[in-house]
């Protein structure tokens, strides 16, 4: 399985709105594109999708800008996968052959510990509240 450039943007972006969280910052696309290195056009089509599947509000304006819908805590890697991809492991739905049914029971397999795994992560636990720490040789 590949993760998309797309996901691995909406994570990063989310990660950043958690860090803000409970701060009472709005944060504008022009900060969450330079903080999470995304181009900031791009940047717009993940938000709207983000917004749609209601993992955060935005507010128009000079004021402006987006914040979580929920806190931190409730919001899984899952949702966000979801959000900006749809379901994972999607299959043709065809089982013909000697082997279709086993592998149609494998790939579910797989497809359910996906779900379980990502839906663990929460971005509480990825955002981190401080920078990453600098090591030295």
């Amino acid at each position: 399985m590949k993760i998309s450039v797309k996901v691995d943007y909406a994570c990063r972006v989310m990660a950043e709105l958690a860090r803000l969280h409970g701060s009472g910052e709005l944060a504008q696309i022009e900060h969450l594109a330079k903080t999470e290195a995304v181009p900031a056009s791009f940047l717009a089509q993940i938000l709207g999708k983000l917004r749609t599947h209601g993992l955060i509000v935005s507010r128009r304006g000079n004021q402006g800008g987006f914040t979580l819908a929920r806190p931190p805590e409730e919001i899984s890697l899952y949702d966000i996968l979801i959000a900006v991809e749809g379901e994972c492991l999607q299959r043709s739905g065809n089982v013909a052959g000697r082997s279709g049914r086993r592998m149609k029971q494998v790939w579910d397999e797989v497809a359910a510990a996906l779900v379980q795994k990502t839906q663990s992560y929460t971005l509480n636990q990825l955002a981190t509240k401080q920078q990453a720490e600098m090591y030295y040789i």
